[in-house]
C-alpha cells in the first residue's frame, strides 16, 4: 500500500517544507494551493525537484475552499489511487485571513463578513476535507490529520482579530475531530509554530515588531523555521505518535515559556 499526504496550501512557508519533508521520509505528495501564473515556472522546477527524490506528485492549483473543487480533487485522488494507496496524512495549511483593524479612521475596520470569511479558510475547511476524504474512502487506518496554529490562538495581536478568532476555532475543530474521527483509525494534532518568518507573517500589519518581540523572547534568540516545524510534522505521522491526538503542540524552541 502507497502513502500518500494531501498538502492543503503546500506551495509555500509551512505547506512547503512539510510537503519536502515528507517526501524525504518517502511519502507521496498530493498538493493543493492557490498561485498566480507569474509563480509557475518556480513551482514546476519545486515539484520536479520532489519527484527527484523518487515519489509522486501531484498538484492542483485550484482553490481549495470550493466545495466543487474539494469533490473534484477527492474523486480524482480516489480514482487514481485506486486499491494501491490511500491518504496516511492530512495537513491544513491554509493561511488566508482578514488583517484588519477593528477601528480605524485611516483604513477599512474589520466587519462580521471577514470573521466569516477568515473562519472558512482558516478553521471550518479542515473540517469540510476530512469529512470529504473519510466519505470518499481515501484515508488509511492510522491516518493522521495536522494543521497549523499560532500563539495569537490567545494573545490579542494588532489587526489580528479575525485570525485569532479562526485559530481559536481551528484548534477546537481539531480537537473534536481527534475524537469523533477516532474510531475510524484518524487522529488529529495542531502544531504551534513560533514566530516564522514567512509569506504569511510578512502580510500581518507590524509583523516587525513582532519579529523584535519574538527574538527577545525565544531562548534561543532566533525565530523558528518552517524546517523546524516541518520536522515535528514529519515525526508526527509516524507510528511511534499514534497515541498522540487532540493536542496542540509548541514547536517555538521555548518562546511560548516567556
Amino acid at each position: 500500500m502507497q502513502n500518500w499526504a494531501l498538502i492543503l496550501g503546500g506551495s509555500s512557508g509551512l505547506g512547503l517544507a512539510t510537503a519536502r519533508e515528507l517526501a524525504r521520509r518517502g511519502m507521496n505528495l498530493c498538493v493543493v494551493h492557490r498561485d498566480r501564473r507569474s509563480r509557475q515556472v518556480e513551482l514546476d522546477s519545486v515539484w520536479e525537484e520532489i519527484r527527484a527524490t523518487g515519489v509522486q506528485v501531484k498538484t492542483f492549483n485550484v482553490d481549495a475552499l470550493r466545495p466543487d473543487k474539494r469533490l473534484e480533487i477527492c474523486e480524482e485522488l480516489y480514482a487514481e489511487l485506486g486499491d494501491e494507496g490511500r491518504l496516511r496524512v492530512l495537513v491544513h495549511s491554509i493561511a488566508k485571513g482578514n488583517l484588519k483593524p477593528m477601528l480605524s479612521d485611516e483604513s477599512p475596520q474589520l466587519q462580521s463578513d471577514d470573521f466569516r470569511l477568515t473562519l472558512e479558510a482558516m478553521a471550518t475547511s479542515l473540517y469540510d476535507w476530512v469529512k470529504e476524504c473519510h466519505l470518499m474512502g481515501l484515508f488509511t487506518n492510522p491516518a493522521s490529520v495536522i494543521s497549523f496554529t499560532s500563539e495569537g490562538n490567545r494573545k490579542a495581536w494588532q489587526n489580528y482579530a479575525a485570525v485569532s478568532a479562526a485559530k481559536a476555532a481551528l484548534e477546537a475543530i481539531t480537537r473534536n475531530i481527534a475524537l469523533e474521527f477516532a474510531p475510524y483509525g484518524i487522529r488529529a494534532n495542531c502544531v504551534q509554530a513560533g514566530t516564522t518568518d514567512t509569506p504569511s507573517l510578512r502580510m500581518i500589519p507590524g509583523h516587525e515588531d513582532l519579529i523584535t518581540h519574538s527574538l527577545q523572547r525565544n531562548p534561543y534568540n532566533r525565530l523558528t523555521t518552517p524546517e523546524d516545524v516541518a520536522k515535528v510534522v514529519g515525526l508526527l505521522v509516524q507510528d511511534e505518535a499514534l497515541w498522540i491526538n487532540g493536542a496542540v503542540i509548541p514547536v517555538d524552541g521555548g518562546e511560548h515559556v516567556r
